[in-house]
């Protein structure tokens, strides 16, 4: 092959084919209209002397070949990216740029405020988008639709750059007057009302029942480990609900410490150490290889981690 032959926008009409398996969403994401899109493929085709997409049962699927062009692609466009990105520095002061972030109510209640703080100071007409993890997908993600997302994943596409932002570990949020408040044993624990809350990765949750153990998530996970569950009342994916919810004399939430001690001066609750082990959760902060070098994506990227890793 010869390099003469190479055209750039072969190399962007792959990576997005790639990403979407479909002629129609990737010519609407390069804007394009289908026929170029199709003849960009046969271009791509006829270039690599290889299918690159073929119609199987599922839809159009990368051959073999594709799927391991695809992270060459993806490094040679972000290169590309950083050569072609402005000279001139990011400058917070006078910058109006909107971020928007994916996070979780859990993030929004923690780190986010001492975010907004720190932007009133640093760069005050900087706009933050917030975005929950129903509203948004990988795709979003990959392509910089959003900047980036703060969440606990179980999985992540290989191409996302990652960062830890803290490891936190559990506490147990209830009424002052709750009959088990001054007497919290593992007994009292299980004999307790509970309210169940998690939502880590992204898209739309899916109906719980107190038996799919097998989907309940950390804190049933270590009960199970001890073969005992606990009795789960309330089903939520919101945080700040379950914290709220926890305000009723009967009922116990089990969240992440950071996020029970948003209410540490609440005079009708009280916090207690779960009277079980619990594995320390990590909170990462991921973002599309496409937004990796620029400036201020950088500058944001790094005063987060800073404020993350602050003592709270």
């Amino acid at each position: 092959m010869k390099l003469g032959r190479i055209d750039l926008n072969l190399l962007v009409f792959l990576d997005v084919l790639l990403r979407e398996c479909n002629v129609t969403r990737a010519a609407e994401q390069l804007g394009i209209t289908q026929p170029a899109m199709s003849n960009g493929l046969k271009r791509l085709r006829d270039l690599f002397d290889d299918p690159i997409l073929i119609r199987t049962s599922e839809g159009m699927t990368p051959t073999e070949r594709a799927q391991a062009l695809q992270p060459m692609v993806r490094a040679i466009l972000a290169e590309v990216e950083k050569a072609v990105q402005p000279s001139t520095p990011f400058d917070p002061l006078t910058s109006d740029r909107t971020f928007r972030i994916m996070a979780s109510d859990y993030m929004a209640s923690t780190l986010l405020p001492k975010v907004i703080a720190a932007l009133q100071e640093q760069a005050p007409n900087i706009v933050i988008d917030l975005l929950t993890p129903s509203d948004v997908s990988f795709q979003d993600i990959e392509k910089g639709k959003v900047d980036m997302a703060l969440n606990r994943f179980n999985h992540l596409p290989q191409s996302f750059h990652q960062t830890t932002l803290w490891r936190d570990n559990f506490a147990c949020l209830m009424h002052k007057d709750h009959p088990y408040a001054d007497d919290f044993t593992l007994e009292n624990y299980l004999n307790a009302n509970h309210i169940w809350v998690s939502k880590t990765n992204i898209g739309v949750g899916t109906g719980m029942r107190p038996e799919d153990t097998t989907r309940l998530g950390w804190v049933d996970e270590a009960l199970a480990q001890m073969d005992v569950k606990r009795n789960i009342k309330v089903f939520t994916r919101n945080y700040m609900v379950a914290s709220e919810l926890a305000a009723q004399p009967g009922l116990i939430a089990t969240l992440p410490r950071r996020m029970a001690e948003v209410y540490q001066y609440d005079p009708r609750l009280v916090i207690r150490t779960p009277p079980f082990p619990l594995v320390p959760i990590e909170i990462k902060m991921i973002w599309s290889p496409l937004l990796q070098h620029n400036p201020g994506h950088q500058w944001l990227r790094r005063m987060m981690v800073d404020l993350a890793r602050d003592e709270f």
